[in-house]
């Protein structure tokens, strides 16, 4: 685990963006553990969060030309992550697209930079894949070419078939996906805890019910 990874997973659960329980999932599973970015809600937060992205980013050592932000939760990510790379010396471009294509004006469905070359994606997570396939369509229909995405968490956690969301993607787009922790990153920080045992026991058996590489028949 790198230090970032420890670092951010400290900083959600210090924040309640990760909050231990239960929780009932949109796919009707109920879960011991949920994540919510949309608790990144305050100039400080949002920088930090930002500053993680750029750590996995530049970790991952993918190439590419410019960011885009899928509407909406994206929109504020694409600009933070654009800033924080640029005070790392990287000045890069960003793109978001509107939910309804506008008719006046410069018009169109994308706003920002011009959308030319290799693009990645930034999300805060990954659930049935709806929102990348809607922009790979956007980005492919402006003549660019998205590479990749990064999200913040990945839950590793199979969808309709045994392959989570993220695995579903790679194997539909043939790009990579990455996070800025994962599952297995949260776990390792549970273990490093004796007083979170139970949550982390909890989650072993969550996993092992409905993590990805899990037949189906298991639920």
């Amino acid at each position: 685990m790198k230090d970032f990874h420890a670092r951010f997973i400290a900083f959600a659960i210090e924040h309640q963006v990760i909050r231990f329980g239960s929780f009932k999932t949109k796919a009707g599973r109920v879960s011991p553990y949920f994540f919510n970015a949309g608790l990144f809600n305050t100039g400080a937060s949002l920088h930090a969060l930002s500053e993680f992205y750029a750590d996995a980013i530049l970790a991952s050592g993918i190439s590419f030309d410019f960011l885009f932000g899928p509407a909406y939760k994206g929109i504020p990510l694409a600009a933070a992550i654009a800033i924080a790379l640029a005070q790392r010396g990287r000045d890069t471009p960003f793109c978001f697209n509107r939910k309804e294509a506008k008719d006046h004006g410069e018009g169109g469905a994308l706003v920002g930079a011009n959308p030319v070359g290799r693009a990645l994606i930034v999300d805060d997570v990954i659930s049935a894949g709806t929102s990348v396939r809607e922009s790979v369509a956007l980005l492919q229909a402006a003549g660019a070419t998205p590479v990749g995405v990064v999200t913040a968490l990945d839950r590793m956690e199979r969808g309709s078939t045994p392959l989570s969301a993220a695995q579903e993607v790679t194997a539909h787009f043939g790009m990579p996906v990455f996070s800025i922790a994962t599952l297995d990153h949260l776990m390792d920080y549970l273990a490093q805890d004796p007083a979170l045992a139970g949550e982390r026991q909890r989650m072993t058996e969550y996993r092992a019910r409905y993590g990805e590489g899990i037949s189906s028949s298991a639920d």
